[in-house]
């Protein structure tokens, strides 16, 4: 971006300059005003362009606090190059508390969008064109389905030794080398040579103190990395992260009720039994059993299931014991009295 005038919305942003921008929607049926809300930070010193977005998904909530404890943070104030923070993408689906648009689309499979389509291709148009086209670089927070939990992970494109180094500074122990889906906002800016990584951590609806806690040092972690920010001399013991070339979910046997076993970020070994399935009168249906050896990386939270249902979710890994104690390090790091604002 340099020294050049950004334009969003309408504004104008020039360097050195922080400023708070709404992106008009469509109203309500009510003809209630909508607008997307957009932080954009840009530093005196040219730099990177990066833009950071939450609740694409209207039920994941806790990038939306990832994100204002990003812009409170002390450590953006020397920022090189930009900031374009947008908490809450999918405004519809937060004020439903639903994953979901209201024309029951889902935002992240209608990339790059129409400015004449549906609703979720409108909303898809706006964003991507007013912000995502705009810059270098992106994260794109998220968290696991309605009553399901994922462990703190990035998902890539890991073959790209630029995103591959981006997600590695980010500074969690699991790297999945995702596919990219069709309509994603991944793809679509894949497609447009904007380098983009995934924050998967925590579950829908809910605020999960570790996973924020991560998503904000992995932001900042990452922003160091691109030259935005300054060097951190802040001592710690530094989480290595590992890359899990495949991953796989555990489905239920059986319907019942299910005692959970396994937890998030557990090394399992091929055979060791994951969970138990009884009936409402406590009698034994089945058992749910790892099938290799791997990290749960992520899991079903109410102890009910159909026969069928994904429960597990297995990281597999050359080295899964190392990358549990990764975990355990990562969770050390992060103890309730570091606060954010001096990350």
């Amino acid at each position: 971006m340099g020294t050049q005038d950004l334009i969003i919305g309408g504004v104008r942003v020039a360097p050195g300059e922080t400023t708070k921008i709404e992106l008009d929607m469509p109203p309500l049926y009510t003809a209630t005003s909508m607008s997307i809300p957009v932080y954009v930070k840009r530093g005196k010193r040219a730099g990177p362009t990066l833009f950071v977005s939450a609740a694409i998904h209207g039920d994941e909530l806790n990038g939306i606090e990832i994100i204002a404890r990003l812009i409170k943070s002390r450590a953006i104030d020397r920022l090189k190059g930009t900031l374009i923070a947008v908490p809450t993408v999918n405004v519809y689906g937060v004020l439903n508390q639903s994953r979901y648009l209201p024309d029951r689309r889902d935002l992240n499979r209608s990339f790059p969008g129409s400015r004449k389509g549906s609703l979720a291709g409108r909303l898809a148009h706006l964003f991507f064109n007013e912000v995502v086209s705009k810059c270098d670089v992106g994260i794109d927070l998220h968290t696991g389905a309605i009553h399901r939990s994922n462990l703190p992970q990035i998902r890539a494109d890991l073959d790209d030794e630029e995103v591959l180094a981006m997600a590695q500074a980010f500074g969690v122990p699991v790297l999945l080398n995702a596919d990219i889906r069709d309509g994603s906002l991944r793809a679509t800016a894949s497609e447009a040579g904007i380098k983009i990584l995934l924050y998967e951590a925590g579950q829908a609806l809910r605020y999960d103190e570790f996973s924020i806690r991560a998503g904000v040092k992995g932001i900042i972690n990452t922003m160091r990395h691109l030259g935005m920010l300054n060097k951190s001399r802040a001592k710690g013991v530094p989480i290595k992260p590992y890359i899990a070339r495949s991953s796989g979910w555990v489905r239920a046997p059986e319907s019942g009720f299910i005692n959970h076993l396994a937890q998030l970020g557990d090394h399992v070994e091929k055979g060791d039994k994951l969970a138990t399935i009884a009936d409402s009168y406590g009698q034994f249906l089945g058992t749910l059993t790892s099938p290799a050896e791997g990290v749960v990386i992520g899991k079903q939270n109410i102890p009910l299931t159909q026969e069928g249902e994904a429960i597990y979710h297995i990281a597999y890994f050359k080295t899964p014991d190392t990358v549990a104690e990764q975990v355990e390090m990562l969770q050390d790091n992060l103890v309730p009295n570091d606060s954010t604002v001096t990350i």
